[in-house]
């Protein structure tokens, strides 16, 4: 249980996985121009396009990934993770075959209906394999090395986009993403959840009112009492005042993250006329420094400062990452400016090792599903503010001459994360006691 090895499938194919998609990313922007405003260095109706689809993405990750968390939970992490490996194909394989305005559209269709559950379902899964191979004590350094094996493929998928044609890309991206889900149905091991690894629940589990005597097999609770409810999360955040901070930070780090997605690209087009080459090698640069914090600096790291320090480390550097986005005054600066990734990419691990150690062993996958619930919620807000903002300071309507005030805005958010992140106490072992209102005492 405690050896990294165990999750060498896992990582594997994470990383075929995110390298499917972060292949095309670099490109998207230019094809989405092409096909939409050819000729044009600055398009609103690219932008709004954009930032519309993140707000459906995220209004529909709200439900789907809680729901897919807590189905994992049940029915095992491998059942679950087929669903969003398969549907990631369909989107790239458009694209592969052409890439014209009508193509186009159908894939921003399609890819806006199976991003609600592979963006965030699939890194839910993720998690909550980890946290069912790995104990407490180290999954802080586990999740830092899942989020690295991201970052690696982050990197490798940057450098073939900045090597590769468009035209190659996707193809080769729709193919690493079939041999992705093929993988994880070969190799990958799903762990029995069975009486010996479920721990004292969070919340009340179906599984307590459906046991035989010992000589029987529990009986599968109905599939309705398995989905999500409202009043479940609403019962997290009360029982936990951790869990509670942690998904503040998470709602308003994801609102700034949502704002960098949702505007950057389109930032740097219009203010450096970056092409789809200088935006690969400034996501390389950043990729690369990420990776080796992630894969190197983080694991030594966590046995000496707890995660809930790294974590405002990453929130208070992230915020000075935008402020220098928001005053770029030459092309080098957003290229300097990635080394802070270093610190950066602290957040996510440091996030989900602190919630997982929320809740038992059987709800896992319902403890980080509501936090990226929580986290697509944001992303549907994001957009639409920072779409429009950064439209209209990029325009020449804008009301004062600041075409990175929407990157400042991104910075504040970050900074109300950081303060938030330090009022969070060490996270306290599971407790062993439940009380009559389900909420588990010390």
């Amino acid at each position: 249980m405690e050896k990294l090895t165990d999750l060498i499938h896992l990582f594997v194919t994470v990383f075929l996985s995110g390298l499917a998609f972060l292949m095309v990313f670099p490109a998207i922007t230019d094809v989405t121009m092409t096909a939409l405003c050819p000729g044009q260095d600055a398009c609103s109706l690219a932008i709004y396009l954009s930032g519309f689809q993140q707000a459906i993405i995220g209004m529909g990750s709200v439900v789907v990934t809680p729901l897919i968390g807590n189905l994992s939970d049940q029915y095992g992490r491998k059942a679950m993770l087929t669903i969003p490996l398969t549907l990631s194909i369909l989107p790239l394989a458009i694209l592969a075959y052409s890439r014209t305005t009508n193509f186009f559209y159908a894939y921003y269709a399609l890819r806006t209906l199976t991003a609600m559950v592979t963006d965030s379902g699939i890194n839910c899964l993720a998690l909550a394999y980890v946290a069912d191979n790995i104990s407490e004590s180290r999954r802080a350094s586990a999740f830092g090395i899942l989020s690295g094996i991201l970052l690696a493929s982050f990197v490798c998928g940057t450098l073939a986009a900045r090597l590769l044609p468009t035209s190659l890309t996707f193809k080769i991206a729709a193919v690493v993403s079939m041999i992705s889900a093929v993988y994880m149905r070969i190799f990958l091991k799903d762990k029995v959840l069975d009486g010996e690894n479920l721990t004292r629940p969070f919340l009340k589990s179906g599984l307590d009112e459906t046991h035989q005597d010992d000589s029987e097999s529990p009986k599968k609770p109905p599939v309705f009492k398995k989905i999500l409810t409202l009043g479940d999360l609403i019962s997290l955040l009360k029982c936990s005042a951790t869990f509670s901070q942690v998904a503040v930070v998470a709602f308003f780090n994801s609102l700034a993250e949502g704002g960098i997605q949702a505007s950057a690209m389109y930032y740097w087009k219009a203010r450096f006329h970056f092409n789809k080459n200088q935006y690969a090698d400034l996501l390389l640069l950043a990729g690369a420094a990420g990776m080796v914090s992630q894969l190197v600096f983080m694991p030594f790291l966590t046995p000496f400062i707890s995660e809930e320090k790294l974590l405002s480390i990453g929130l208070f550097m992230g915020f000075i990452n935008m402020f220098l986005y928001s005053i770029s005054w030459s092309i080098w600066v957003p290229f300097a400016a990635t080394a802070l990734t270093v610190f950066i990419v602290f957040v996510p691990p440091s996030l989900r090792s602190i919630t997982s150690k929320q809740v038992g062993a059987n709800e896992q996958g319902k403890a980080q599903g509501c936090i990226l619930g929580i986290s697509s919620f944001a992303n549907i807000i994001s957009p639409l503010i920072f779409s429009p903002l950064t439209a209209l300071f990029l325009s020449e309507d804008a009301p004062f001459e600041f075409p990175g005030f929407s990157m400042l805005c991104i910075g504040f958010l970050m900074m109300i994360a950081f303060i938030q992140s330090i009022m969070i106490k060490a996270a306290t072992p599971i407790p062993v006691q439940k009380n009559s209102n389900n909420c588990m005492e010390a």
